[in-house]
């Protein structure tokens, strides 16, 4: 990871309120910026709605990573992917995180609340922003992707 300050974008719906919440000050904390593009409370909405700006601010460059999360992370994962130049991967162990970066080059990762515990939340975030694109044949197929 570099050393300048990294700025995370967070969209959620009302599924992954409490766990967005969570991630935004567990990131505070570790000295990274956060842009926050709610939901901001569990009443039920539309994930696109929230998922759309997220994902857009990692295009447009405006924020360096997004972090997106629902009840099961799939639509929300789906609803980033629709951006040009996101690259969602949903995130469910320390494994799928690390080569969601190292394997994807993963912009931007989607979390579901309702399928891990908050503890394996933050590890998938660490593992993710700390890992690093190997590049090489991975390269060839992500850019496939544009």
């Amino acid at each position: 990871m570099d050393k300048r300050i990294l700025k995370i974008s967070l969209g959620c719906d009302h599924a992954g309120f409490a766990y967005k919440e969570s991630i935004k000050n567990f990131l505070q904390n570790k000295g990274y910026v956060t842009k926050d593009f709610g939901t901001f409370s569990d009443v039920t909405v539309d994930y696109p709605d929230f998922i759309k700006p997220a994902a857009e601010a990692v295009s447009e460059g405006l924020c360096d990573y997004g972090i997106v999360l629902g009840g099961s992370g799939n639509g929300e994962a789906m609803a980033a992917n629709k951006i040009a130049g996101v690259r969602c991967a949903l995130c469910w162990s320390e494994e799928t995180a690390r080569l969601a970066k190292e394997h994807n080059n993963a912009n931007v990762i989607s979390i579901g609340q309702r399928q891990i515990s908050e503890n394996m939340a933050h590890t998938i975030v660490t593992i993710w922003l700390d890992a690093i694109f190997e590049g090489g044949r991975h390269l060839k197929r992500i850019q496939k992707l544009d």
